[in-house]
């Protein structure tokens, strides 16, 4: 699966989109520095989202919308189209 049908699932899953969670962090006051496994405890707790969905949300809370270009058009089963990731929804495509 890759990285962004992760946020996409995510989004099917809770109604919110990447960018709601980035503004729902802010407001907990999570950035850059918090630590992973608090910001998992809460996508847990609040969003009952998995392990691997919570990290997903994680890398985008405290790295935005880039990613790495080892998945881009890999082929393979966690390839993206892009390095930059659509954090604003489903709707806006």
């Amino acid at each position: 699966m890759s990285f962004q049908a992760y946020l996409d699932n995510i989004e099917t899953k809770t109604g919110k989109t990447p960018n709601d969670f980035i503004e729902l962090a802010k407001a907990k006051g999570f950035d850059k520095d918090t630590k992973a496994g608090e910001i998992v405890a809460w996508l847990k707790q609040d969003y009952e989202l998995g392990h691997g969905h919570a990290m997903a949300l994680v890398h985008v809370i405290k790295n935005g919308a880039k990613i790495g270009d080892k998945h881009v058009n890999s082929g393979g089963t966690h390839s993206d189209y892009s390095n930059e990731l659509r954090l604003d929804g489903i709707k806006n495509r």
